[in-house]
This record gives C-alpha cells, sequence and structure tokens, in this order.
C-alpha cells in the first residue's frame, strides 16, 4: 500500500438548491403551489403580493392589439448563479406560436395551432417584478439589475428606513382563497341518523337500542352485523328484553332520512323504500312482490324465469322493473361524508377566429413581487448582520420569483405541445384522439421526459370537450389494418358509443364489439376489450340486458 495522485476526467450533474427548488415548484399542483407561495411570503419579508390598486389604470396598447404570443424570457440576475441557472433549466429559445416559431427541429408554421400567450393579467412579467406590468417603479428598476449602488457606504440602518405600509400582504384576505370553508367536512351518515334521534321521542330502553343499531350502520346504510348480534350484545343489559323490541326500534329507524338505512340487506332496503310509495303507484304490489322474494332473478336478468314465476307479462314486468329501478339501493350515499375535492384548471384552451388558444389561468396563484422599499435598504459594502440577512432574502426571492416563472413557461410549452397533437380531440371528441407517449413531447420541447411527467402531474386543462388532467392526453397505441396506430382512448370512446346504440334486448359481447372494431380496420384482442369495458364501468352483456 502507497499514497499516488491520480488525474481522472469524468461527468457528473450537481443539482443546486436553485434547481432543486425549481424542480420542486415544477411538479406541484395548484392548491400544493397555494400553499408554497404562501409559507415563502411568511418566511421572506422581500416578496409581497401585488394589490389589484397598483396596476396601471389603463390597458397597455401593445396588448390590446392582440400581440400575446410573446413568452418573456427569463430576466437576468446581476450574479453568476443567475447564468447557471439559466443555462440548465430554461430553454434557450421561448415559445412563440403566432408567429410559427418551433421547438427543436418540428415546427409549427404550417398549422392554426394554438396561441400560446402570457397575458397582462395572467401576471407574469420581470423575474423580479412577478406583476405582469412593465409600468413598475424606478426604485424597483434600479435594484432589479444590481445592489443599489446610490446609497453611501457609511449610510446607517436609521438614514434609510422609512416607516411605509406595504402595499402586499402575506395574508389571503380575497374569498376565493378561502380553503378553509370550503373543505370543510359535512355530517356523516352516523352523524345525521343521530341527530334525527335526538329530535325523535321515545323511551330510554328504546334509544339505547336504536344508538346500538345506529353503531352498526355502514356508509352505504346497511347493517354491518345482524339484528339477533346487536339483541345477543344487549340481552346482558336487560333479562326481559325481546328480538321483537328490536326489530320495532329498528323498523323506526328505518323511516328516518334517508329511508331506507340501517337495512339488513338488499331486499329489506328496497321493501322500506317502496312502503313510502302511495298505495295507487301503479304495479306497486308487483315490484314490492320482486324485491321480496325474486331480487336474485332480477340481478341476473332471467327476465324469462321472472315472467314465469311472477305471472306477469312483459310490459307489466318492465313497469314493474323500472319502479325498483327509481330507488337508492346505497341510501347512505346520500349524506356526503368526505371532503369535496375542487379541480382548479392550470391551463385554458378555446377556439378563437379558427384557432386554438393556449392560456395559463391567472388565478391560480396571487402576483408576486419584489418589496421595493425593503431592497432600496441593502448596502453595498456593508457585512453586517441585518445587511446578510436582507441580501440573502433578496436573492432567495428572486430565485423564487424566477423558479416560478420558468415553471408556468414549461407547463405553458407542454400544454401547448398536448394541443398542437390532441386537435382532433379538441374538434371531434374522444374518438379522434391520437396516440402520444412522453417521448414525443420531450423531443419538441426540449426537455427530460421526467420533467414531462412532472409538468403533467396533477395539472388540469380545461377545454370544450371538459376537464381533463393532462395525463389524460397520453395514451398507448393499437395498430390498424391501413397501417396507422389507434389511440387506447379512442378504442374506449368506440366501446361506449357501440355499447349505448346497442339492443337492450341483445347487448353485445365482447367478441362481438371485437368483430365490430375489426371491420373499422382496428386489430383488438377480445380480452383487451373486455379490459377496455371494465375500466369504463361496463357490466357484461348478460348485466345489460333489459326488457
Amino acid at each position: 500500500m502507497k499514497q499516488s495522485l491520480q488525474l481522472k476526467m469524468g461527468q457528473q450533474l450537481t443539482m443546486t438548491p436553485q434547481l432543486q427548488q425549481a424542480i420542486r415548484l415544477l411538479q406541484l399542483s395548484t392548491l400544493d403551489l397555494q400553499q408554497e407561495i404562501q409559507e415563502a411570503l411568511d418566511s421572506n419579508p422581500m416578496l409581497e403580493v401585488e394589490d389589484s390598486f397598483d396596476a396601471p389604470a389603463t390597458p397597455n396598447d401593445e396588448f390590446e392589439d392582440g400581440d400575446y404570443a410573446r413568452t418573456q424570457e427569463i430576466a437576468a440576475s446581476s450574479d453568476n448563479t443567475s447564468d447557471d441557472f439559466n443555462e440548465s433549466y430554461t430553454s434557450e429559445n421561448s415559445y412563440e406560436s403566432s408567429n410559427g416559431e418551433s421547438f427543436g427541429d418540428d415546427s409549427f408554421g404550417e398549422s392554426t395551432f394554438a396561441e400560446s400567450r402570457l397575458s397582462e393579467s395572467e401576471g407574469f412579467g420581470e423575474a423580479d417584478n412577478y406583476s405582469g406590468t412593465d409600468d413598475y417603479s424606478e426604485s424597483a428598476t434600479e435594484w432589479n439589475e444590481a445592489i443599489p449602488a446610490e446609497l453611501p457606504v457609511d449610510t446607517s440602518w436609521d438614514d434609510v428606513y422609512q416607516t411605509s405600509q406595504s402595499s402586499g400582504s402575506t395574508n389571503f384576505e380575497n374569498d376565493d382563497n378561502d380553503f378553509e370553508s370550503r373543505r370543510a367536512a359535512t355530517d356523516s351518515l352516523y352523524d345525521h341518523l343521530m341527530w334525527q334521534l335526538n329530535l325523535t321521542p321515545m323511551s330510554d330502553r328504546d334509544r339505547i337500542i336504536a344508538m346500538a343499531i345506529i353503531d352498526a350502520v355502514e356508509p352505504s346504510g346497511m347493517l354491518s352485523v345482524t339484528l339477533e348480534d346487536i339483541y345477543s350484545g344487549l340481552i346482558s343489559e336487560w333479562d326481559d328484553l325481546e328480538l321483537d323490541e328490536v326489530e320495532a326500534v329498528q323498523h323506526r329507524l328505518q323511516q328516518f332520512d334517508p329511508c331506507g338505512a340501517c337495512s339488513q340487506n338488499l331486499a329489506e332496503c328496497l321493501s322500506v323504500q317502496l312502503n313510502q310509495f302511495n298505495s295507487a303507484t301503479p304495479f306497486l304490489a308487483e315490484a314490492k312482490l320482486i324485491a321480496k322474494q325474486y331480487l336474485p332473478l332480477l340481478a341476473s336478468r332471467d327476465f324469462r324465469q321472472l315472467m314465469r314465476r311472477t305471472k306477469l307479462r312483459e310490459d307489466e314486468l318492465s313497469e314493474a322493473v323500472s319502479l325498483i329501478q327509481s330507488l337508492n339501493p346505497r341510501p347512505g350515499d346520500m349524506i356526503a361524508s368526505g371532503d369535496t375535492e375542487y379541480v382548479v384548471p392550470d391551463v385554458f384552451v378555446e377556439k378563437r377566429e379558427g384557432r386554438w388558444v393556449v392560456e395559463l389561468n391567472p388565478e391560480i396563484a396571487p402576483k408576486l413581487r419584489i418589496n421595493a422599499d425593503y431592497a432600496s435598504l441593502v448596502k453595498r459594502a456593508d457585512s453586517s448582520s441585518d445587511n446578510t440577512f436582507l441580501k440573502d432574502n433578496l436573492q432567495e426571492a428572486r430565485w423564487f420569483l424566477k423558479s416560478l416563472q420558468s415553471r408556468n413557461e414549461t407547463l405553458l410549452k407542454v400544454a401547448s405541445c398536448i394541443v398542437e397533437k390532441q386537435r382532433g380531440f379538441l374538434d371531434y371528441g374522444a374518438e379522434a384522439m391520437k396516440p402520444l407517449v412522453l417521448h414525443d413531447i420531450a423531443e419538441i420541447v426540449e426537455m427530460h421526459e421526467s420533467t414531462i411527467s412532472r409538468v403533467t402531474t396533477q395539472k388540469f386543462m380545461h377545454t370544450p370537450q371538459g376537464i381533463f388532467e393532462l395525463k389524460y392526453f397520453f395514451s398507448s397505441h393499437v395498430s390498424t389494418d391501413s397501417g396507422g396506430e389507434c389511440s387506447s382512448t379512442a378504442i374506449r370512446a368506440l366501446i361506449k358509443k357501440l355499447v349505448s346504440a346497442e339492443n337492450p334486448k341483445k347487448p353485445l359481447s365482447d367478441s362481438k364489439i371485437t368483430d365490430l372494431l375489426g371491420e373499422q380496420g382496428i386489430q383488438v384482442a377480445r380480452r383487451t376489450i373486455a379490459k377496455y369495458r371494465e375500466s369504463l364501468n361496463i357490466p357484461p352483456s348478460n348485466e345489460r340486458k333489459t326488457l
């Protein structure tokens, strides 16, 4: 063993903290991004929210003339780390769809494609003034390029500090951001039944029995145990308790809202709901008979056997079955028990003058900028703790704003490419969806597939066809007889269309759907059709049969 010196050459990827922050912001959903922005506002005094009255009173003529196709470049920073970040993360050429500039080798100039823009209302301006306006004050532009140079070296803190109220606010006072009230949990089925029980007059003994029954109710409204089990659990408390008492209390609870809850099985639940109908309702007796005795035959769609046993004609059986189908087999689902998840679209797509226009949602995040009052307090040649604190926060604020702008530029690029590839879907629906994988978009925008995956996860696009996650537009392909490719999403749409147009008396089997698609030049195996049908929650042919 001995010591020696060796010279080696190698390549290695170094992830700077700024680049890690940009990647983390890139994969955040809308709600998570708003929370991240709020945390940055709380921790960094250099950041502030631009109020609406800070915007210029008159709109810029440049934007009125329709010049929205400009995607502003990331503002250059005075330090070397800014250039390092721009080279490692952002694209060299910003995307401009209105004049036909391209990503890499693919050009969009020949298509009537999606004009993508960052408008004044979207609030994406210079990196240090994230307000979307060009008319910010001179004090903001002075420290935009470098630390303020007009302050003397020996200037003290008190000489330059001015008491002023920041135009921004670290609190979202807008009602649109009141997430707590929006996401407030509703009462569960248990609470709903207990509330009605407290309003119902009954003896203490019956109330204890009722509470034992409600404790055994599942979220669907059905009992998780039998009445005999509940009775055996209460017999130790009262020796003279009888099963009829428990059944009487159960029948009373079944009249609560929702009707049919606290039932032991589906037949009992449907029978309780049928008892609420007026006795003069047509075919009510036949429906009760089927619900009590022949529900398994109805579940298996054996209508011939049903007609033989109930001695009903086909039209009469059809009316009775329609009455049963109007009931709720899971009454507990009527009571919401979970938080409502709201989908906020990140991108809007609409057609204007024959062209698909792609825009970012201006409401997904507040408009941020650097506080000019605090930035003017930074002194060039001062190494005090206060000045170091301001310098560090100013640099962090700049990087945070650049990361936000880079996130929005990348999201706009990817969304624009998806719209260009899936114009058929936007015009004609899911049947015109084309096969698309992450690699196709990654080549166009000259980014890695992992970056495209981060951009398309939990990001939503609002289109005339509905709101879809960006992941929805990526699907595998199936070869056709003509040598082309058909998207799996389009095949699912065709299956759904064929099932909706089938004869209800003779529903299409998976083999028949395979033959029909083969006539259109799409060769798909029967097991693939079954897999797609199950993903669409379409039951098999024997369960789709109706009168």
